[in-house]
């Protein structure tokens, strides 16, 4: 369909219903309506109107103090739903199962969206040791280690057009500084074909991950081992990361890829 055709039967006030949805982040949890209408250049009389329809449908909740609003339980119900309609979860439950079970550590499955790495599936062991992610978790792509596996197949000027900024923003002192840095970097993740990293997103979290390649040969999503130490025990490191690429070519092979393997 024709950019002036898709124009012509766009809906507006859909649009800008979607539109203060995704102004809700991990950095703005609640929104106010009148910084909605000035984040959106929309009039607030449109704005109260737009809200209230979809608190009324359940994907805004107003907060006891009657001027901030969240999120509500319809967005994470279309979320979950989305996440069991991939295919890939289904398949790679039992794959995550026995991972955790053959290490007694956490075993995630990521995907990504646009900059961030989506948690769609998470493993863990009975521990004491209670991690913040969960499914659902948003990270930023290039500051995380299953970022990096996600974006290792990525060319410099595919870097470039997702990352035009002329610094990333650091969330550490492990994060990339430059697109050119990150390409680096990412050259070397893919040339190893897995990336281990002790503290890198968080201090005393370590994780090992390797790429899942769907049919296409296309990196479709990371899949990680999350060791809560700073240090990897040496004499686990190599078996370790020979049960994670192990893992990640087996829900490979299930989604019928049949290349090879690093």
């Amino acid at each position: 369909m024709a950019a002036k055709d898709t124009e012509k039967y766009a809906v507006p006030g859909l649009e800008r219903g979607l539109r203060i949805l995704s102004e809700f982040s991990r950095q703005t949890p609640t929104l106010t309506a009148p910084e909605l209408a000035r984040r959106l250049s929309v009039p607030r009389t449109t704005i109260f109107r737009l809200l209230v329809t979809l608190e009324n449908l359940g994907f805004v909740e107003r907060l006891n103090n009657g001027r901030d609003y969240q999120l509500g339980t319809a967005v994470l119900r279309l979320g979950f739903e989305y996440l069991a309609s991939l295919s890939i979860t289904e398949l790679s439950r039992p794959i995550l199962e026995r991972l955790r079970d053959d290490t007694g550590y956490s075993s995630n499955l990521v995907i990504r969206d646009r900059r961030d790495i989506v948690y769609i599936q998470k493993v863990a062991p009975a521990s004491v040791f209670s991690s913040s992610v969960h499914i659902g978790t948003r990270l930023p792509a290039h500051a995380t280690v299953l970022g990096r596996v996600l974006l290792s197949h990525h060319s410099f000027e595919q870097l470039q057009t997702l990352y035009p900024e002329e610094r990333l923003q650091a969330h550490g002192p492990n994060t990339p500084a430059t697109t050119h840095d990150l390409y680096t970097l990412l050259q070397k993740d893919k040339a190893r074909g897995y990336v281990m990293e002790e503290g890198f997103f968080e201090t005393n979290i370590s994780t090992i991950a390797a790429p899942v390649h769907d049919e296409s040969g296309v990196v479709a999503a990371a899949l990680g081992l999350t060791v809560p130490n700073l240090r990897i025990p040496e004499v686990e490191r190599e078996q370790l990361i020979e049960k994670v690429k192990n893992a990640a070519r087996s829900l490979s092979i299930s989604l019928n890829y049949s290349g090879a393997y690093a």
